[in-house]
C-alpha cells in the first residue's frame, strides 16, 4: 500500500513505508510530551501513538492542578498516511522536525482544551537502546530520544485558563519506537509473574539539562542504566538539533530512593553520576506534585495504548489524587514534578517511576506491596 511518504528518500526496506519491517502486534511509534510553568503550579502531558499492525492510533491529554487530574482520551482506526497525526479533536503537528510542534485539543465533552507550541532548547538526546527480555522472549526493544524545551500557549479547564510563556516554562518530550507490550495481551501460556522497575529523571538546571534512566530486575540487577547531560540554549537557538557531539555521556550512575509509606512512590531520591575521570556529582530530588500516567493512557484499564476501540472513540475523566489507591495496578505508573539540587544549584524536572512486582533493594517482596 503506497502513501505520500513513499515519494521521499527514506526507505529502509524494499517495502512501502506503510508496511513495518516487523509484523509483531506490539510494534509501535509514539510521541510523548510534558510541561510545566516555572512556578511549578501545574503539570500537563500528552501522548500520541501509532500501532500499525493493530490498525490503531490513539492519543491523550491530561493536566494536574490543585490536587486534581483531568484527562481526555481518544482512539481511532490508524490513518493511511503517517503525517495524519489527529485523533478526533486532538492533533499534534510537526512544525519543524526536531525543533517545534503544535499540540491542539479542540472543543469536546471533557471541558479540556489547549493550543500549545513546543520549541526546543536542547539537541535530541538519544538514549542507549533498551532491550529487555523475559526468559527467551524479547518484551521490549526500543529506541528513544529525549529533548528539553519550552512551551507557549494556553490550556483551558472549563472556564479556567492556564497560560504558558516560553521564557517561564519548561518542556520535556520523547519519541520512541520499536516493540513494547501494547493492546490486548498475547494469547497462549502466561509468561509468569510480572516484574518491572523503571526510573526516568529529566532535570532542568540553569544552563544545562541532565537525564538518568534505569531498568532493574527483581534483585536490583541493572538491566539498563545511563546518565547524560546536554547544554540548554534560548528557545530556537540550537543550531543542529541532532548534533550528538553536544551530549555528554557519564561513565556510571546510581540511585537511592526513600519511599512514602504505603506506596511505591518516592518521597525523595538521590542520584550519583560518575564522570569518565572518576569525579562524582550528587543530585538530590524532592517531589512537588504527582501526575498519574494513566491520564495519558499508560496502564489505563479502558484506555491503555493500542486497544482497538473502533473507528473513533473518545472519553474523559477526572480524579482527586488523594482519593486514589496508590497500590492499585493502574496507579503505580507515575511522574512527579520535582525540585532538584546539586553542587549549589537548584532546578526543576520530572521523576518517573514504575515499580511492579518484587524489588529487593526497595524492600518489595510481592506484586503490589508498599513501603512500611
Amino acid at each position: 500500500m503506497l502513501s505520500r511518504f513513499d515519494e521521499f528518500l527514506i526507505h529502509q526496506t524494499p517495502e512501502p513505508i506503510a508496511h513495518p519491517v516487523s509484523m509483531d502486534r506490539h510494534h509501535y511509534d509514539r510521541y510523548w510530551l510534558g510541561g510545566f510553568p516555572a512556578d511549578a503550579s501545574f503539570y500537563f502531558a500528552a501522548s500520541l501513538g501509532l500501532y500499525p499492525n493493530r490498525s490503531v492510533m490513539d492519543a491523550a491529554f491530561s493536566v494536574v492542578i490543585d490536587g486534581e487530574q483531568h484527562a481526555f482520551y481518544a482512539s481511532r482506526r490508524a490513518p493511511r498516511e503517517r503525517d495524519e497525526t489527529r485523533v478526533g479533536p486532538l492533533s499534534l503537528e510537526v512544525l519543524e522536525p526536531m525543533r517545534s510542534l503544535r499540540l491542539r485539543l479542540e472543543d469536546n465533552d471533557s471541558g479540556l482544551r489547549c493550543d500549545l507550541v513546543y520549541r526546543l532548547r536542547s539537541v535530541c538526546v538519544e538514549e542507549d537502546r533498551q532491550v529487555l527480555r523475559q526468559g527467551p522472549a524479547v518484551m521490549m526493544d526500543v529506541t528513544r530520544f529525549t529533548q528539553f524545551g519550552c512551551w507557549e500557549g494556553e490550556i483551558r479547564i472549563g472556564d479556567r485558563t492556564l497560560r504558558l510563556q516560553a521564557a517561564r516554562s519548561h518542556g520535556i518530550r520523547d519519541r520512541s519506537w520499536g516493540r513494547r507490550p501494547v493492546g490486548e495481551p498475547d494469547p497462549g501460556v502466561p509468561g509468569g509473574a510480572r516484574q518491572v522497575f523503571f526510573l526516568w529523571a529529566p532535570l532542568f538546571w540553569d544552563d544545562h539539562a541532565s537525564l538518568a534512566v534505569f531498568f532493574e530486575d527483581g534483585q536490583g540487577l541493572r538491566l539498563h542504566a545511563e546518565a547524560k547531560t546536554v547544554p540548554l540554549c534560548a528557545p530556537g537557538e540550537v543550531a543542529d538539533a541532532v548534533d550528538g557531539s553536544a551530549v555528554t555521556a557519564w561513565a556510571g550512575v546510581s540511585r537511592t530512593l526513600d519511599y512514602a509509606g504505603g506506596t511505591r512512590r518516592a518521597r525523595s531520591a538521590d542520584l550519583r553520576l560518575m564522570a569518565m575521570d572518576g569525579s562524582l556529582r550528587d543530585i538530590r530530588i524532592e517531589p512537588l506534585l504527582r501526575f498519574q500516567m494513566k491520564g495519558t493512557g499508560y496502564g489505563h484499564p479502558q484506555w491503555r495504548h493500542g486497544l482497538w476501540k473502533g473507528d473513533l472513540a473518545t472519553g474523559h475523566e477526572h480524579w482527586r489524587l488523594d482519593a486514589l489507591n496508590p497500590l492499585a495496578p493502574e496507579n503505580l505508573h507515575i511522574q512527579q514534578l520535582v525540585r532538584c539540587h546539586s553542587q549549589g544549584r537548584s532546578g526543576l524536572g520530572v521523576l518517573e517511576q514504575l515499580c511492579v512486582g518484587p524489588h529487593v533493594p526497595s524492600g518489595f517482596a510481592g506484586l503490589l506491596d508498599g513501603a512500611p
